[in-house]
């Protein structure tokens, strides 16, 4: 039995992980899908202190009161931020690392650095009533839709669980300054389906931190591939918890 800790991205929840979570238990392994603070059942936390570290504090403090270990630590886009940093301070509770069409940090980056079109999004809550907190991306036509899913019924349960992102998760620096966490083995799983204007992602080095070979695997759909190829996604993850 393998532990799977999915953590999801911005304006997102946990529920987002619904389809998955059976698809992962069946198999035999436990499953762990919190919502980070300002999100799902803790949305009324939403402030404007509330930062990455917020975040990271979130997953430690799980990993921690449930005693985790060998953990397959799963983060979705903006969360490929946190887990990073998770693992910075509890690497020796990280089995596998998995960044899910995520952004991938250097030590000391922001989400701004590693994709910056985010400082659009900044620049454009700076300019409203509330200037620390950010918008989920407005749904666009197909084949874009709303963060990549196009199917009405699922985009009126995707939208009725989005929640406006705090610009303080978006600055605050990741911490990678542990030599150890270097020696968790990582997976990439990108999803390639139509991608946003502006949207870049940052080639994967052949080899990874541990020296090992690099491994990357892609899901032909869009981002939210945990609502568009649940089955498929999960059928990746089983390889990395057997």
């Amino acid at each position: 039995m393998s532990t799977f800790l999915l953590v999801h991205g911005a304006w997102h929840s946990g529920r987002c992980w619904e389809r998955v979570v059976p698809l992962l238990a069946s198999a035999g392994h436990r499953v762990f899908t919190p919502s980070l603070t300002g999100y799902g059942d803790r949305k009324h936390l939403l402030s404007p202190e509330v930062g990455l570290d917020t975040h990271v504090e979130d997953v430690i403090r799980l990993i921690h009161e449930e005693d985790l270990t060998e953990v397959v630590l799963v983060g979705h886009s903006y969360a490929g931020l946190v887990i990073s940093s998770v693992a910075n301070e509890v690497p020796e509770r990280i089995a596998h690392l998995v960044y899910l069409d995520a952004m991938v940090p250097e030590h000391g980056e922001s989400a701004i650095d590693v994709q910056p079109v985010t400082q659009n999004l900044i620049d454009l809550a700076a300019k409203s009533d509330n200037p620390w907190r950010v918008p989920p991306l407005s749904e666009m036509p197909p084949p874009l839709g709303l963060f990549g899913v196009t199917d009405p019924g699922d985009i009126a349960w995707l939208s009725a669980m989005l929640s406006d992102h705090p610009v303080r998760c978006l600055q605050q620096p990741v911490r990678l300054d542990n030599p150890a966490v270097n020696t968790i083995p990582r997976t990439h799983i990108h999803c390639v389906g139509v991608m946003p204007q502006g949207i870049t992602r940052r080639p994967v080095p052949a080899i990874q931190p541990n020296g090992s070979p690099a491994q990357v695997w892609e899901l032909p759909t869009g981002h939210d591939c945990m609502i568009t190829m649940p089955t498929e996604l999960s059928e990746l993850l089983l390889k990395l918890g057997l």
